[in-house]
């Protein structure tokens, strides 16, 4: 094969990362824009050694779950931001849950018994798999236009709106406006319902206030606008973080994250709580109010943002400690210490990894709530709970990502005496 070729081939199973496999000759293949069972022309865009990359840009035999794109970006080409918009609603929760499982096996360890009493599913968020997305980054090109980017590419596709985009970032003039001294724009619509534009160039975010009505026609852009933080409402409570911060980008994703751990955990009044890269402190509020005002609780999260934020918004909650460190040096260097009871994980994409989870293990809680964005990341540090005798015990799959190929987990891991 090579790049720019065109060969038909019949579809396999869905795998990580928005794609299919296939073979020709013998060779894996990547295929995006298709679905399992199908036969469609690939056109190759990559070659490596072992595997190509493609796209399907015919379909000669269509699966049942296929559906139109509502987006006309959404194609071979096209935007790179959504995976799945060929697939149908209720297909894409079986096509995450499968690699839920997929991982889970591969890389967890897990036997098919134990996955199957498990129950792995993924299931919908209220609202739907358009106009969900509250934080929306646009690129802009040499122009000074914005849009988004290609998948695996830097080329930025002009667009005229972005359909997964929350309802009150549609209705902004970004796209129409012209960004001459911009590298990127970013968007927010908070669950309090503010709206804020931030420019970016060279790293440094200015936001700005945008015209109500059609899109200005000034060339020397949008004029700066006060400090860009937004009030998100979750776990009962306000919450005042910037908006270049981070924050969950589906306007449910964090009540039902926060729901979901405290039904996994059941936390006890009195109990001591460790919340590991704890960000603003969703974690660590819901469960406060549940242990109670004598318990204490820890945040550990190493971003200055995200500890400001988490001190500013806790400041209420008298024996909560937030402490301003990268989670493997907090407990390697005993930062923090047991024992503790119940403990919270929700790592960057790349996961915990093996030495803060038996670090943390170390510190003999009963249970500890794992909230992953990554299966496969998850899945290696579920082997390495499994090392320690430690099992999971419960998992929760969410679709927090509407459109795109990715899923959201929460895992319930307890030691071996439970």
């Amino acid at each position: 094969m090579e790049e720019a070729e065109r060969v038909e081939l019949t579809v396999d199973a869905v795998a990580p990362g928005g794609h299919c496999v296939a073979r020709v000759d013998g060779q894996v293949v990547f295929v995006r824009h298709a679905l399992p069972g199908e036969r469609v022309v690939a056109e190759v865009t990559e070659l490596h050694r072992g595997f190509a990359r493609a796209d399907a840009v015919e379909i000669v035999e269509a699966s049942p779950d296929r559906v139109a794109p509502p987006c006309p970006y959404a194609r071979p080409g096209g935007c790179g931001g959504c995976d799945l918009q060929h697939v149908a609603p209720a297909a894409q929760l079986d096509w995450k849950t499968t690699v839920v499982r997929e991982q889970l096996s591969r890389l967890g360890g897990l036997t098919d018994a134990e996955i199957d009493v498990l129950r792995v599913s993924v299931a919908p968020l209220p609202g739907g798999p358009l106009g969900w997305r509250s934080r929306v980054r646009y690129a802009v090109d040499a122009t000074g236009r914005a849009g988004l980017l290609k998948h695996r590419s830097h080329e930025v596709v002009p667009i005229d709106r972005c359909l997964i985009a929350h309802p009150a970032i549609q209705a902004l003039p970004v796209l129409g406006q012209n960004w001459p001294a911009a590298d990127a724009v970013a968007t927010v619509a908070s669950t309090g319902g503010e709206v804020v534009v931030t420019a970016l160039a060279d790293g440094t975010p200015t936001p700005v206030d945008l015209p109500a009505g059609p899109a200005a026609t000034d060339p020397a852009g949008p004029s700066p606008a006060g400090p860009a933080t937004v009030r998100e409402v979750a776990a009962g409570r306000d919450w005042t973080v910037p908006s270049g911060g981070f924050w969950q980008v589906h306007p449910a994703a964090a009540d039902t994250l926060a729901d979901t751990v405290l039904a996994l955990l059941d936390p006890q009044p009195g109990e001591s709580v460790w919340d590991l890269y704890g960000g603003a402190g969703l974690f660590a509020a819901a469960l406060a109010a549940r242990v109670g005002p004598d318990a204490r609780i820890t945040v550990v999260e190493s971003a200055a943002e995200g500890v400001a934020a988490a001190r500013r918004n806790l400041a209420d909650l008298s024996r909560v400690e937030v402490v301003a460190a990268r989670v493997e040096t907090a407990l390697a260097r005993r930062r923090i210490t047991g024992p503790v009871d119940l403990v919270v994980l929700d790592p960057p994409r790349t996961g915990a990894g093996a030495a803060v989870v038996r670090d943390m293990i170390a510190a003999t809680p009963r249970a500890v709530a794992y909230v992953a964005c990554d299966p496969a990341a998850f899945a290696r540090d579920v082997r390495t709970f499994g090392r320690a005798g430690w099992r999971l015990a419960a998992l929760r799959g969410y679709d927090l990502f509407p459109m795109t190929q990715h899923v959201e987990l929460v895992g319930l891991f307890l030691p071996p005496a439970r």
